[in-house]
């Protein structure tokens, strides 16, 4: 009984973190499949002309159908799969996108924040601008986060690089100079970067308070 009630622990605790349940990978059906790579990798786009909230705000903000008319009042103006894009400004009907990197209602997250401590979009997001269709490139589940929270000098990147879709981080062969000086290994910058952005401590931010408000 005790192996039986092991091996279903374990079924559950590996289901749960499973992409069955997390969506990890998992591309969304959405009301118009939108193509980041061909937006941000194909045309050069911006995250922050859609995202518009994205450095002030904890949500990123989803664009409205009018920053989608703003090239497509021009281009692709008759295309059958941009319709829903059309009757939605023709309307005044929000189009209903589904949320890919969806955190549960307990969890508090804010985007500035971490875009003005240095945190890149592909370090949460992945490779975006590779995405014909939107997906998490991660679990998102706690222990995710806290891998992050606990060693963060292993992630953070210059405020001037976080929207840095191709961003690598600092090597022997590639250094990078910052305020004068040249750092060779990511975990020499990003301690530099930790008391540049003025971080709070390692037991501040894996603190529960943090992010269950």
């Amino acid at each position: 009984m005790a192996l039986i009630a092991g091996l279903a622990l374990y079924v559950i605790l590996e289901l749960d973190r499973s992409p069955y349940v997390t969506y990890e990978k998992v591309a969304r059906p959405q009301p118009v499949p939108f193509s980041h790579q061909h937006h941000v990798a194909g045309l050069g786009i911006d995250c922050r002309y859609c995202h518009t909230s994205v450095e002030n705000s904890n949500f990123a903000g989803i664009p409205p159908t009018k920053t989608c008319m703003n090239c497509h009042s021009q281009i692709w103006t008759n295309a059958a799969l941009l319709e829903p894009v059309r009757d939605s400004f023709r309307t005044g009907h929000s189009l209903v996108w589904t949320r890919v990197n969806d955190l549960p209602d307990y969890v508090y997250f804010n985007h500035s924040i971490h875009i003005n401590k240095g945190v890149g979009c592909n370090t949460c997001h992945g490779p975006v601008d590779r995405m014909p269709l939107m997906y998490n490139n991660a679990s998102l589940r706690m222990e995710w986060c806290l891998d992050c929270h606990r060693a963060p000098d292993k992630y953070l990147r210059p405020r001037d690089q976080v929207f840095n879709m191709r961003y690598q981080q600092p090597s022997n062969d590639q250094p990078l100079s910052l305020d004068g000086q040249e750092f060779t290994d990511q975990r020499t910058l990003g301690k530099y970067l930790i008391q540049k952005h003025n971080l709070r401590t390692v037991a501040d931010i894996t603190s529960c308070s943090t992010c269950h408000r």
